[in-house]
């Protein structure tokens, strides 16, 4: 028996796809497609991949060309997947010609000639960009607009900002600046809001009516009526509103999550997040509304206890020192969350500065995240006995920014709401901001 082996993403599924599964599997008696992973794809640099794998995976399966199919995770697999599987031949398409010589080594190497004028990346091209309006508070949104310009399908159409007059430079990449936040919605396809909290209700209920998908940096809203009636209404109008929170999109942030969910460390009875960072900016006169440090850092310390231990806690405790208590500026807040079973603590602060570390303890053993943890590439698996622990390494490129956006693009392409932060948790991120400003739960320090 011959056996052979291709690999690809295999996003969009198309003809030359089709063509080349074809050839490969003529060449044999058994053909083996490798489809690679999300993670995989990312640590390559491509991050405009459409579909999820298990999409990718039955597009292949459902040619009948495939006597199996496997997933390609990680760097030199190829060789394990050859010597493993007793390959014979190893095909690839003609746009690869020499990259795969190496491989020679272990089995026969065939370069296809690939089908002219079709690939997935010119279907991805071929889409009409999103054009993106971008709000934001008096701090300009340099990372975000710098992020957007590697995400596939999406342009800045503009940016909306309080005090337009007074912007000395206008960024590169930005066609116009207002402090009209109507024109900034007339001249774009959807907006992405990264103005103060206070803000963020009302200008999303205007996109939305006007029939825009939305992105937003965390918090939706400061109140859950408001959070409520957002997601009924872009419900009801078929749009999407997707969490701009960096975190939920690094590599290895997500890839945490899931080894949790394997039970890599057993059952997660305690999760201590921090979040800190001194600030020169002067906040004793800000105005009401805008950004805090629950606001500022809070959301992102919240984010692991919510999406590891859920949204249904016992009670919570907030302590806070205030720097302002008229505008609710905090300075420092600590909460801590009381589970069945189960126990949290979150420390966010402007004005002090703590390691910003995530430790996660469990019955097994723990896992510990380094500072800054919201935007790490690194983390470990410990246990009691110290030959057992494990390190774990992910690229990271944009803070994660580029990968919300890439999100967002793929959402409203898709016209499929896949969010990286469940609509329940958002809801619990802004209940707790409630409460916070109600003063609900809430000692003064």
């Amino acid at each position: 028996m011959i056996k052979v082996i291709t690999y690809g993403s295999f996003d969009m599924l198309h003809e030359g796809h089709v063509r080349l599964l074809k050839r490969a599997k003529a060449l044999g008696d058994h053909l083996t497609v490798g489809v690679t992973t999300d993670d995989f794809d990312r640590a390559r640099g491509k991050i405009n991949v459409r579909q999820s794998l298990m999409e990718r995976i039955e597009a292949v399966r459902n040619l009948d060309l495939a006597d199996e199919i496997i997933a390609e995770e990680y760097e030199g697999q190829k060789i394990d997947d050859i010597q493993r599987l007793d390959i014979d031949i190893f095909v690839i398409g003609s746009d690869w010609t020499g990259r795969f010589d190496y491989l020679r080594e272990y089995c026969q190497v065939v370069y296809l000639p690939r089908t002219e004028g079709i690939s997935s990346t010119d279907l991805r091209s071929n889409d009409a960009p999103i054009s993106l309006g971008v709000t934001s508070g008096t701090a300009l949104p340099v990372k975000a607009l710098e992020q957007s310009r590697y995400v596939n399908g999406l342009s800045i159409s503009g940016l909306c900002v309080p005090d337009a007059g007074a912007v000395k430079e206008k960024p590169e990449g930005v066609p116009f600046i207002t402090d009209d936040y109507r024109e900034l919605l007339d001249r774009s396809d959807a907006v992405y809001i990264s103005s103060d909290p206070s803000r963020h209700y009302e200008e999303i209920k205007l996109a939305l009516e006007r029939g825009m998908n939305v992105l937003c940096r965390t918090p939706i809203a400061i109140r859950t009526r408001d959070f409520d009636e957002l997601e009924e209404l872009a419900s009801s109008k078929g749009l999407v509103i997707v969490d701009a929170i960096k975190t939920a999109y690094c590599q290895a942030y997500t890839r945490l999550l899931l080894l949790l969910k394997s039970g890599i460390i057993g059952e997660v009875l305690s999760v201590d997040s921090t979040c800190t960072s001194l600030r020169d900016q002067d906040i004793e006169d800000a105005d009401p509304g805008t950004w805090n440090s629950l606001c500022l850092w809070g959301i992102f310390a919240m984010l692991p206890v919510f999406q590891i231990l859920g949204t249904d806690y016992v009670s919570k405790r907030i302590i806070t020192r205030f720097v302002n208590r008229k505008t609710f500026h905090d300075g420092f807040t600590k909460i801590d969350f009381l589970y069945p079973g189960a126990v949290a603590s979150v420390k966010s602060g402007q004005n002090v500065k703590s390691e910003g570390e995530l430790v996660i303890s469990g019955t097994r053993g723990y896992v510990y995240v380094p500072a800054p943890w919201w935007k790490t590439d690194y983390f470990e698996v410990r246990y009691e006995d110290q030959t057992k622990n494990r390190r774990f390494f992910y690229q990271l490129e944009g803070d994660g920014i580029r990968y919300e956006m890439l999100a967002f693009v793929n959402s409203v392409r898709s016209k499929r709401h896949t969010k990286a932060v469940d609509e329940s948790v958002s809801r619990a991120i802004v209940k707790v901001l409630e409460d916070f400003y109600a003063g609900v739960d809430l000692t003064e320090i």
